[in-house]
């Protein structure tokens, strides 16, 4: 058995999709309860596939992972009482939210949660009473999903996770394809939800958020392992780290103003 303090403890964990080469490569790190983590990286360097190892959607190919003090793989996940406890504790938000809503109203889409669990329907719909005065979203409850703003499937997306009151959320690039606004209105949901004592964790390619959603930040390499762990504010002041990484690039730097960051990338066009 783990320290239960530890939410996830990667031991030397590999992963690869049949007949690809490895996606992520000896992966060590602990995460803690209650912390605001950011997993960075560019493209294809295995962040999502991290995330979807902690989610329990994806099962680890080599190495060890515990989860709450207990040792997790795709064996026992096929017990069904332990695969619908971890799925309770931990809410993974998708990111592209299509992928994630299939019922007819928005009611329906996070009832569908608490109805497997087979909570009694009176606190089922408490919940759903309770998440949509939370997002404030009760004027969406009999709209179809499909039909709905970017924006306003993310916060249905969000909704159906919340209802079953998980400890830790993941979230895979968050905040793309929302307006300003609605970035704004999930940061501070991120922040509320982190001081209430959940556990948060989040994937980005947006730098400007990063130190708001994030005390601690880990990016992958284009190697595929863990090229940092650290302070979140440490890892945004290496502009060398971040160029070799590839999350930058050369003409990238940043404006310390008033204890904010401002990130810039120029972009130059050629006649």
């Amino acid at each position: 058995m783990e320290n239960r303090d530890y939410i996830f403890n990667f031991k030397n964990v590999s992963f690869n999709y049949p007949y690809e080469e490895p996606v992520l490569k000896d992966i060590n790190l602990v995460v803690e309860k209650g912390e605001k983590v950011c997993i960075l990286g560019a493209n294809g360097c295995g962040k999502s596939t991290l995330l979807k190892l902690m989610s329990g959607l994806l099962h680890i190919e080599s190495g060890k992972l515990y989860a709450f003090g207990t040792e997790v793989s795709e064996k026992t996940f096929r017990d069904k009482e332990f695969m619908k406890a971890y799925h309770k504790k931990v809410g993974f938000i998708f990111q592209n939210s299509d992928v994630q809503l299939f019922c007819s109203t928005v009611a329906e889409e996070i009832a569908f949660g608490p109805l497997q669990l087979n909570l009694p329907r009176v606190q089922v719909q408490e919940r759903i009473d309770d998440v949509l005065d939370l997002l404030k979203i009760h004027h969406l409850k009999d709209k179809t999903p499909f039909k709905l703003s970017g924006g306003e499937k993310k916060k249905v997306a969000i909704a159906s996770i919340l209802v079953l009151n998980p400890e830790i959320l993941i979230l895979d690039e968050p905040t793309n394809g929302l307006d300003p606004r609605t970035q704004r209105w999930l940061v501070e949901l991120l922040l509320t939800l982190n001081k209430a004592g959940k556990t948060i964790i989040t994937s980005t390619h947006n730098l400007e958020l990063v130190q708001e959603i994030s005390d601690r930040s880990i990016i992958i390499g284009e190697d595929h392992r863990i090229a940092s762990d650290a302070a979140t504010a440490d890892i945004m002041s290496n502009v060398q780290l971040l160029k070799d990484v590839n999350l930058v690039d050369e003409y990238y730097h940043r404006h310390d103003d008033d204890g904010h960051t401002h990130y810039h990338i120029h972009n130059y066009s050629h006649k």
